[in-house]
């Protein structure tokens, strides 16, 4: 009786729910066709209204010249545009709606949805004054970032003038009038901070978000807590080696200068204006590329990184790439300014990819070539048949600086150098010398990016930051998680944090590039280890067809697929520094022999 009872059940149970399935069948398909008509006109506003965007944006960051408002005017109208398009009640209300019946749609339709929800947190029409202004202030806020002018004892210098009296000037005085000229702009950004500072937390708070800081942090499927603490994760895990230079660069600049020893590092004696990468501390004997790049041009540098990636099987750059980037620094008969800080563009989602440096022929824009050239690689392979426009990212955020960065590290490598005869096949070095110069670079920079430009950006959103305290939180995190001090007392007057191009116009997000980082040693220990069968140490990329297959297979689903995923199906593994603390591991143990009877100032942990 009771097996009939619920034979019976089972039986009633399928015939309903075979029932259902037919009702649901017609369901499914009504609903995915209306979401596709909904995103393929969705999709072709937005690409007509972000090329739109990223045309008056190019214009605004190549051609800055004084007294000139139109840009600016232009600039903000063709954002406008696009905020209100991707901000409309409409366009939220639609997307919401659709996402109600998520298991009518497929996981791509359903992706594209809340990329559509995203973009509209940070324009939403519900607050469309308030948009208006932020993006007023933020166009207001370039202009004044890059139409400064920098001076040092009354002389007007460039950007790339500091940049060479911090890579090279042995007078600490003139290095300290050079390093302070580089903030002053830090003072003139400083009200439009705040004023930023406080239209970007309400704009998103007025979809849900706690703070900007949130909102940004939401793109990787994190919460703010959970990102704080892989990025505090990170450096816990380099603390160890980078107390190691800490010491060793205290003692390698008192003796360069002729100066005694300090308890923490003078922000004015590195090579970098803000103390993130060190690497030109060490010069490697054999590996003098300035001399041998400077003789072949900057326009060699462009082609030479081009070849590399065809190399790999990656295609020709579109000519559109050489017509309409901005390769090279403004002439000094020219009378505007632009942007120097290098970047990559994807114009439309499609096939218009340009870049904007001032490449001048040296080893530094060799590797920052190489670096904009992944990116605009990235840009090239996502735009496919198979990921919709709206998906075309990285498949985070930091996946797009890994590439850049990877090609960057593979460029620098010996066995590299020699195949371009950048070096000479029989050039003897010091690797540990030239594992020393990688980590000053790679391993001093994640105290940087993902403590002190992080833990500024969440203060200043999340804990709402007042302009008064700014410079001391600055110089607090500096201490605390580089060891670094200003070379005097720098009062409330100053904004050195606003100096940084990235807490102005591409704010709380300087964590994709400490993640980047750690990806990086990821990506290059599997290609080292399992295609090209080499020493990490020593590797050649240069022709290897199958690296690059694995490139275009990690760059190809954009963000279409879920990292996470992405990362267990292409290498196995979840993110990890293991990757980065194996590669140093022979420095590390050079660098305790170094330091020893030396006094180490920075504590044994965070």
């Amino acid at each position: 009786m009771k097996k009939k009872f619920y034979l019976g059940i089972v039986l009633t149970a399928l015939l309903f729910s075979c029932a259902n399935e037919t009702e649901k069948a017609p369901d499914n398909e009504k609903v995915q066709s209306e979401a596709q008509a909904f995103l393929d006109n969705y999709t072709k506003e937005f690409q007509t209204l972000y090329a739109n965007s990223s045309e008056a944006e190019w214009k605004s960051n190549t051609y800055i010249k004084e007294g000139d408002t139109l840009t600016a005017y232009e600039t903000g109208v063709a954002n406008e545009a696009l905020a209100g398009f991707t901000g409309s009640e409409l366009n939220i209300n639609e997307a919401k709606k659709f996402l109600a019946q998520k298991e009518f749609l497929s996981t791509i339709q359903i992706k594209q949805f809340e990329g559509i929800l995203y973009a509209a947190a940070n324009n939403p029409a519900i607050v469309k004054d308030l948009v208006k202004e932020r993006i007023k202030a933020e166009t207001a806020q370039n202009d004044k970032m890059f139409g400064f002018t920098f001076h040092i004892d009354n002389k007007e210098v460039t950007p790339n003038d500091i940049d060479k009296i911090m890579g090279e000037e042995t007078n600490v005085v003139k290095r300290q009038k050079a390093w302070e000229a580089s903030k002053e702009v830090g003072k003139e950004l400083k009200a439009g901070l705040n004023n930023l500072q406080q239209l970007r937390n309400k704009t998103v708070q007025a979809l849900g978000y706690d703070d900007y800081f949130a909102y940004q942090v939401s793109e990787y499927g994190m919460t703010v807590d959970e990102m704080r603490k892989t990025t505090q994760q990170m450096i816990k895990d380099v603390w160890p080696l980078y107390r190691e230079l800490h010491t060793y660069a205290r003692y390698t600049l008192a003796k360069k200068y002729n100066v005694p020893i300090p308890e923490m590092l003078p922000a004015h004696w590195l090579p970098n204006k803000w103390g993130q990468d060190w690497s030109g501390l060490v010069n490697v004997e054999g590996i003098d590329l300035d001399g041998v790049i400077k003789e072949k041009g900057p326009e060699w540098i462009v082609k030479t990184g081009e070849e590399f990636y065809m190399s790999l099987g990656f295609n020709k750059l579109p000519q559109t790439f050489y017509e309409k980037s901005s390769l090279y620094p403004v002439l000094a008969t020219d009378d505007f300014k632009k942007n120097t800080h290098a970047s990559a563009w994807h114009m439309d989602l499609n096939n218009d990819v340009r870049s904007l440096m001032s490449i001048i022929p040296n080893t530094e824009w060799y590797e920052t070539t190489l670096h904009e050239l992944g990116h605009i690689y990235y840009y090239m392979t996502y735009t496919n048949k198979d990921v919709p426009p709206l998906l075309r990212a990285g498949a985070n955020r930091g996946f797009h600086e890994a590439m850049g960065s990877l090609m960057g590290l593979a460029a620098m490598q010996k066995p590299f150098l020699q195949g371009l005869d950048l070096l000479g096949k029989d050039v003897k070095t010091d690797e540990t010398q030239v594992l020393l110069k990688e980590a000053l670079n790679y391993v001093v920079f994640l105290p940087f990016s993902a403590g002190v430009m992080t833990e500024f950006e969440h203060e200043l959103y999340s804990n709402n930051l007042s302009p008064e305290q700014y410079n001391a939180k600055w110089w607090e995190l500096s201490k605390q998680y580089q060891g670094i001090v200003p070379p005097t007392e720098r009062g409330a007057e100053y904004c050195d944090a606003a100096s940084k191009t990235h807490i102005n116009n591409d704010a709380a997000q300087y964590y994709d590039y400490a993640i980047s980082y750690v990806l990086l040693f990821q990506f290059h220990d599997h290609i080292a280890k399992q295609i090209l069968k080499q020493n990490p140490h020593a590797t050649n990329y240069y022709g290897s067809k199958e690296t690059g297959e694995f490139l275009q297979s990690l760059m190809y689903s954009g963000s279409s697929k879920d990292w996470r995923a992405l990362m267990k199906e292409k290498l196995g593994s979840e993110m990890s520094a293991k990757p980065m603390l194996e590669y140093f591991e022979p420095l590390m143990q050079y660098l305790k022999k170094e330091n020893e009877g030396r006094v180490h100032t920075l504590p044994e942990s965070l």
